[in-house]
């Protein structure tokens, strides 16, 4: 990712944070945890990845965050930020904790064992 795309996806990061902790209403939402954010090289499209506090309500709130991105962008927009034009958002679900923390319990077994 080249700096400009990288600091583009910090940016977004932080805004969608914002905006989903004060603008959303939506109790499901609420509670979701963007971890990460992919900026396409032409700016035309962020892929977000966000983790889900209850895992049993993540299809839902994949669902409904991408349901809402029309609202999300149109806040973006009103920010005042540092691009001309806001990026097509898409919610990816970020399995990547969960990932690790199957490791970890993979690894603290073979450690008891010894």
């Amino acid at each position: 990712m080249s700096v400009k795309t990288e600091r583009i996806a910090n940016l977004l990061v932080r805004e969608i944070s914002d905006i989903l902790q004060n603008e959303i209403y939506d109790e499901d939402i609420r509670f979701v945890t963007i971890t990460f954010c992919k900026v396409d090289t032409d700016l035309s499209l962020a892929q977000v990845y966000c983790t889900v506090l209850n895992s049993a309500k993540k299809d839902k709130c994949i669902n409904d965050l991408n349901a809402a991105k029309g609202f999300i962008k149109t806040e973006l927009a009103k920010r005042k930020l540092e691009i001309r034009k806001i990026p097509d958002l898409r919610f990816i679900y970020d399995d990547s904790i969960e990932y690790g923390s199957n490791i970890e319990k993979i690894i603290n077994k073979i450690n008891d064992e010894r």
